[in-house]
């Protein structure tokens, strides 16, 4: 007897790093989703750049207030035609990231309007201690993201996808000057060359700016 699945050659990942968000594009999104009840969503992708299994697998519990950190462990899945909480596949994945002020601000915000969904859905309400839930507290598929997404982007003239999202985040803090090691951290790379490698796509117009400098200084 042998396994024949050994004998398989598995290719090396290829990685679609899609479009980047700008500064002002990402400003937009955030301000035009404030009323959205997934406002808080789209700012947790756009500044910690988590995936879309990690933002609807996100429990309160994740969250400590006093130290304001959160952390990321689970990530909702569906298995076998169910929507189920699994741990992430590499151990980069599980992260503890610390909360800057205007992702405490949209958590906030996001907890009382969860409190005045869960008094107006009284008994139907299921508990789960999801963040992100539906109107009467059930897990969200991928499908109940993509149609709070699509009016939005379309709304807003922009044609990405959700995982785009992710993406601009490794951009735009790459763009401040954050050391790549800790753009992987926040973002939970399981290796530094996919971060480097969404950051070469997107980044075009840093390195136009660089050669002009270099052009600049040998003229």
């Amino acid at each position: 007897m042998r396994n024949v699945a050994q004998l398989v050659q598995v290719p090396t990942p290829s990685y679609d790093t899609g479009k980047g968000l700008s500064v002002a594009e990402a400003r937009l999104l955030i301000r035009e989703s404030a009323e959205d009840r997934l406002h808080a969503l789209y700012v947790l992708a756009l500044v910690l750049g988590m995936r879309r299994g990690e933002l609807l697998g996100l429990r309160w519990d994740a969250v400590d207030s006093d130290r304001e950190t959160l952390i990321v462990e689970r990530a909702l899945q569906r298995v076998s035609g169910e929507l189920r909480l699994v741990r992430p596949k590499t151990l980069a994945s599980v992260r503890t990231v610390p909360l800057p002020p205007a992702v405490v601000k949209a958590l906030t915000e996001h907890r009382e309007r969860q409190a005045q969904e869960r008094a107006a859905a009284g008994t139907e309400w299921k508990e789960n201690g999801l963040i992100f839930t539906s109107r009467i507290g059930t897990p969200l598929g991928p499908d109940n993201l993509r149609r709070s997404l699509y009016p939005l982007r379309k709304r807003l003239g922009l044609e990405i996808r959700f995982h785009d999202l992710r993406h601009s985040a490794v951009s735009l803090l790459l763009d401040l000057g954050v050391p790549p090691h800790i753009v992987r951290q926040i973002v939970g790379h399981s290796d530094i060359g996919v971060t480097m490698k969404i950051y070469a796509h997107a980044s075009l117009d840093e390195q136009r700016k660089a050669l002009r400098r270099l052009g600049e200084q040998l003229s």
